[in-house]
């Protein structure tokens, strides 16, 4: 087994997958390892926007690689993220499918905005601490993450799709650099990034850093030649440009400090960096160490402690649609405390895993009215459309649809649901909150004395059995809960009611 203190970061980006490994130490991220392999899963997208066999094998094998480093690290301490390649891709659930055993821990398809973040946690923690506003730039493969902030918070945040291995595959398609093809890739770049001159104005910041991939690329090239280091200029930017068009095409490209393996895309990253420069009437750009990966490190470790930005944000969320947060509450406590009934004793269920399924729980039940503020009527179909369509910071697309599903599936019939009701912890988090919210129907504490409920996964029944006096004195609630034992008849699940 791996040390505790251990964390790692996977980052399944368009051009290449990148592995980190750090140790807390003194209070501190300490790099242990560093892998990087060039994939290029961007250059595997079809016409139709699927990923080739041949990408996938690409991107499979080199998780295999991965997963033999990172066998027996906890899985609280290990964030795999993919990024714009799989956000298009419409075969990614077989990519996923497979990569995830292969891996043998999660991988989470990202949004846009949260990579943003993650970018910029990972480069604010990296750089010394500063007033300074900061414009953070990171021009990927397929998409390009632009973030405004100050120390570590951030606070616009914007992806755009546009980047390295794209534009070279569009503009570049022969490997061929003309001056044309140069003027075409960055004016197609511009338009993409038109709304960015509002946004990142250059009013609105005091230094520009580049982050990761492009940038990085260029500024090796840069400094092998001579130029300032860890630093890109206007002038820099023409001077390489000239000698790629000089060049003609990567084959015939020689220069220090290019990697063969960025040789194909360097050009379609440079014009995208030169729209953002002419765009943002940038002078100067400083190369930040601190990347994607890192920013996904250090998000695990405030996990761990009181800091998980996704609670902050379902509170946000909550506040903005103008939720009862009492009733709320009311049945988190009420959901959580069936859940905990529900789930099987601790030594087949890990306190650790325990906790996450019960704090979801809970953003499910803070949210679940959230609908209510555009309808009373179906209120809890809006509430799953506003999840489904919504970035929320921290969040992975993945879990703000199983989200959506629980909020979907709190009342009403169950056959809506779109998740499969054979995830038998789905079901156990759904069981506890459609009961919470038969409970707390009045909006009053309910009364839960002598009630005894269990579930038996095996058979799929959950049973709940309650005194003759208890469905006496709460004639309402026993009739709902009656009603619910129906709703579960047409589910492969049944909830068994036991009055007396």
């Amino acid at each position: 087994m791996q040390p505790k203190s251990l964390y790692a970061a996977i980052d399944l980006g368009s051009n290449s997958f990148r592995l980190e490994i750090g140790q807390m130490d003194a209070g501190q991220l300490r790099r242990v390892e560093y892998i990087k392999e060039t994939v290029r899963q961007g250059n595997g997208l079809d016409a139709e926007r699927n990923l080739t066999e041949e990408a996938m094998e690409r991107g499979w094998d080199c998780l295999a690689r991965f997963g033999e480093r990172i066998a027996g690290f906890r899985p609280s301490h290990v964030r795999a993220v993919a990024t714009q390649t799989l956000r298009e891709a419409r075969n990614r659930d077989v990519f996923l499918a497979k990569a995830k055993r292969i891996l043998g821990f999660p991988i989470e398809v990202i949004a846009g905005t949260e990579e943003a973040r993650l970018i910029y946690l990972g480069v604010s923690h990296l750089l010394p601490q500063s007033p300074e506003r900061r414009l953070v730039v990171d021009i990927g493969g397929r998409s390009t993450e632009m973030i405004l902030g100050q120390q570590e918070n951030a606070s616009t945040l914007e992806s755009y799709r546009v980047g390295s291995v794209a534009w070279s595959m569009k503009f570049f398609p022969e490997g061929a650099w003309t001056l044309s093809s140069f003027k075409s890739a960055e004016i197609a770049a511009k338009a993409v990034l038109d709304e960015a001159q509002v946004l990142f104005n250059r009013s609105h910041w005091d230094t520009c850093y580049g982050a990761s991939g492009t940038v990085g690329a260029v500024a090796d090239v840069l400094t092998a030649a001579g130029w300032p280091e860890e630093k890109i200029t206007r002038e820099g930017l023409s001077w390489l440009k000239d000698r790629l068009i000089k060049a003609q095409s990567p084959d015939n490209l020689r220069l220090d400090g290019v990697k063969e393996d960025r040789k194909p895309v360097i050009g379609g990253g440079l014009a995208v960096l030169q729209a953002v420069f002419d765009l943002l009437q940038i002078d100067e750009m400083q190369v930040a160490q601190g990347a994607l990966r890192h920013g996904a490190l250090y998000d695990l470790i405030e996990r761990e402690g009181t800091q998980d930005v996704r609670s902050a944000m379902v509170e946000w969320l909550a506040q903005r649609f103008g939720t009862d947060k009492s009733q709320a509450d009311r049945v988190s406590k009420t959901a959580q405390s069936l859940l905990q009934a529900l789930l099987p004793a601790s030594a087949e269920v890990a306190p650790e895993e325990r906790q996450r399924y019960l704090k979801k729980l809970n953003w499910a039940c803070q949210l679940h009215e959230t609908g209510m503020r555009i309808s009373h009527s179906d209120y809890h179909k809006h509430g799953a459309y506003i999840l489904d369509n919504t970035d929320l910071q921290g969040f992975t697309l993945d879990e703000l649809h199983r989200l959506s599903q629980l909020v979907l599936g709190h009342r009403g019939k169950l056959r809506k649901l779109e998740l499969a009701l054979d995830d038998i912890r789905l079901v156990q988090q759904l069981m506890a909150l459609r009961l919470a919210v038969i409970f707390c129907h009045a909006r009053r504490d309910p009364e839960l004395t002598g009630l005894d409920i269990q579930c038996d996964a095996l058979r799929r029944i959950v049973s709940l059995k309650v005194s003759a006096a208890w469905a006496e004195g709460w004639p309402q609630t026993a009739h709902l809960l009656r009603e619910e034992s129906n709703a579960w008849q047409k589910t492969d699940w049944a909830f068994q009611l036991q009055i007396g």
